[in-house]
């Protein structure tokens, strides 16, 4: 039952990062494709997925193909019911499926004005009012999830889940700005800074060029940490 995911550039595409994630933090086996997001290529490279035109996209092994990051979190929860994908306990379920969802559909502020960028961090950068209204609804969501479900693991509900996976770019987005965050959320996106997984797609990301690059910033940059302590 392998998989087949599609990924575009590493540096940047923060959608294609949950997608390879939810595979790869839960021992689904699959192969990854690069296509090329920012060269152009996209199209081309999807053409044989019919109905995809982003990324990522992940075809099953029976040649089913979902074009869109909820449809494979779910399809992937559906068909892997023991792969711990959401939490077990109904009430931590719903939730973590809820904040799924919002993460998927909205905060759009951020996303707007705080791409993904894995390359370096950012100096002096001054979030808008919408972003820190979206960063303060995230840390609403976080709280809920942490202070119900996760008392028993570094993760939002205890052990990691569907949740962290969805996440996760927000944390690095959070890095790569200085966006400000609590002492206890700082704790959290360490954990997701020093996974192993997110180290290695990290590791790959280094190793893409990108000319032109596609986020020009009059701000300076400063390196990306290497090590947070928890």
């Amino acid at each position: 039952m392998t998989y087949q995911l599609h990924i575009g550039d590493r540096t940047f595409s923060s959608w294609s990062l949950r997608g390879w994630l939810m595979l790869k933090k839960f021992g689904l086996p699959f192969q990854e494709h690069m296509v090329g997001l920012y060269s152009g290529t996209m199209k081309d490279d999807l053409a044989h997925l019919e109905p995809a035109r982003t990324v990522p996209v992940l075809q099953t092994a029976e040649g089913a193909v979902l074009t869109d990051s909820l449809a494979m979190a779910e399809t992937l929860a559906e068909r892997h019911p023991d792969a711990g994908l959401y939490p077990v306990e109904p009430a931590a379920r719903a939730l973590a499926r809820s904040m799924v969802a919002e993460m998927h559909s909205s905060f759009h502020a951020l996303r707007q004005d705080c791409p993904m960028i894995l390359r370096h961090r950012l100096t002096r950068f001054s979030p808008a009012q919408s972003v820190q209204n979206d960063l303060e609804r995230i840390f609403d969501l976080w709280s809920l999830a942490k202070d119900r479900f996760g008392s028993d693991g570094p993760w939002l509900f205890g052990n990691y889940s569907l949740a962290d996976v969805f996440y996760a770019p927000v944390a690095m987005r959070i890095t790569a700005y200085g966006l400000p965050a609590a002492p206890r959320w700082q704790t959290y996106i360490a954990q997701h800074l020093k996974d192993p997984d997110f180290l290695h797609w990290r590791s790959e990301a280094m190793k893409e060029s990108h000319e032109p690059w596609p986020y020009p910033s009059d701000l300076e940059t400063r390196p990306w940490p290497d090590e947070i302590a928890s």
